[in-house]
């Protein structure tokens, strides 16, 4: 984005207010991640706020691009059932890309690992293309127009950047059963792949919106 001399502004939901006008005049909206769940609205009153903005910009097809809990928001405003999986899926592995998705600019990581780190499930909302399934999670992303795209797993990963991750999570990893030096590993070997694959994913999605 800022490669494209755009101005970017990152606010931290939940620590510093959430202008919902601002979020609504925004070109463009990326909702990242976050170790909550989009039904926990009671234990963290701002997912009341942040649901409505995003539903405001998705039912009006504003740019907007979900990864992993902003994914599940935009699931849950187009209308998708949100939920606990089966169970934690945290770790490097490919995804099984549909031929929707083969079709959109996943097309690139359709041989590359992705990081997965997740517990929710989000069901496919109406009117949207299941582009990407795993295993234990049958909707990994999904697109509505060229201007909607939310994706369950993590392609903006900087792998320099792991070690936050592993120690911010450090709690999580262990309930779940999962090696910390396993997903280090695995960022060393995958990381680079994944960088690159995933500026063409996002160089072609953003040149496909539609203004």
């Amino acid at each position: 984005m800022r490669q494209r001399k755009w101005g970017v502004r990152y606010l931290e939901v939940g620590v510093e207010e959430l202008n919902v006008h601002a979020v609504q005049d925004a070109d463009l909206l990326v909702a990242l991640g976050g170790p909550i769940g989009v039904y926990e609205k009671e234990a963290y009153p701002f997912i009341i706020l942040e649901t409505a903005a995003i539903a405001t910009r998705v039912s009006c097809q504003q740019p907007t691009l979900g990864i992993c809990l902003g994914a599940q928001f935009m699931a849950k405003a187009l209308g998708a059932p949100v939920g606990p999986g089966p169970g934690k899926e945290i770790g490097w592995a490919p995804i099984e890309l549909t031929a929707a998705g083969r079709a959109s600019p996943l097309r690139h990581i359709a041989d590359v690992p992705v990081l997965h780190w997740h517990g929710d499930n989000f069901g496919l909302p109406p009117n949207c293309e299941n582009l990407a399934a795993t295993a234990s999670c049958p909707h990994q992303a999904f697109r509505q127009s060229t201007n909607l795209l939310g994706i369950q797993f993590h392609i903006e990963t900087d792998p320099k950047g792991i070690e936050a991750w592993l120690i911010g999570h450090a709690v999580e990893l262990s309930r779940a059963g999962k090696d910390p030096r396993v997903i280090r590993e695995d960022t060393s070997r995958y990381g680079k792949q994944l960088k690159d694959a995933a500026t063409k994913v996002l160089t072609e999605w953003l040149d496909g919106i539609e203004w």
